[in-house]
């Protein structure tokens, strides 16, 4: 079975019942950040962060570096997990009945 990040199989990942809210999203994403910051395993390899972000490396460090650096920011990398469906966070809605 693939893993992903070096720790959970993809197949586990969360994927959403329905489209998130704007909040939600948020919600999601700003937990999901703090956790990466905190130490947590990253669910997506450095060289989906390096094809993802590799414009920004550029700018940054120049062609030569930025085949060797990495995105650290918490917000992208965590970001970069909801686009593709890789947080294991997933809301439950608040239905009026």
């Amino acid at each position: 079975m693939p893993l992903c990040g070096g720790r959970w199989p993809l197949s586990i990942m969360v994927k959403p019942a329905r489209a998130h809210t704007r909040f939600e999203k948020a919600r999601i994403i700003g937990a999901r950040a703090l956790q990466i910051s905190m130490g947590a395993p990253l669910f997506v390899s450095e060289d989906e962060l390096r094809d993802e972000f590799s414009g920004e490396l550029i700018q940054l460090y120049g062609v030569d570096e930025a085949k060797e650096r990495v995105v650290l920011d918490p917000m992208k990398i965590a970001t970069l997990e909801y686009i593709k469906h890789r947080i294991p966070i997933d809301v439950e809605p608040h239905l009026d009945e």
